[in-house]
């Protein structure tokens, strides 16, 4: 498996990017779902239905309900899907702060999906994190 796999190298050079764009979450009611599908960044078939990770300006377009308004913050290191506690420390440093994170991990790179009013809260956390794992 490609990737990083050691916990200490991967929050030493997580790099954390902060998106532009705000994301939100939806469920996708059968009218929507090939249109949705066209612009989402995530979906995930779930027992009540397709859900989604989509930005809030495609949820408006398609007439899409959606909830938890967020930034995405893209952790640039290429961590192993392998890996243990990588997000599990990253969310908890994020806790100890009160923000909300919902994490995806893709093949090459974590993300971290934060409510917009924390995002720039959440980036300065990890960026300290990372720093105070410096040896």
């Amino acid at each position: 498996m490609s990737g990083e796999t050691n916990l200490e190298k991967l929050l030493k050079s997580m790099q954390p990017l902060l998106r532009d764009e705000t994301f939100v979450f939806a469920h996708i009611a059968e009218p929507h779902v090939a249109a949705a599908k066209d612009c989402c960044l995530q979906f995930f078939w779930e027992d009540e239905g397709m859900a989604a990770i989509l930005k809030q300006a495609d949820a408006i377009r398609l007439g899409i309900d959606a909830v938890y308004e967020s930034k995405m913050i893209s952790l640039m290191v290429h961590s192993s899907l392998d890996a243990v506690g990588f997000l599990a420390a990253i969310t908890a440093k994020l806790a100890t702060a009160g923000i909300s994170v919902n994490p995806v991990s893709a093949f090459y790179h974590d993300h971290l999906f934060v409510p917009v009013d924390k995002a720039d809260l959440a980036m300065s956390l990890l960026l300290e994190f990372g720093e105070s794992n410096l040896s």
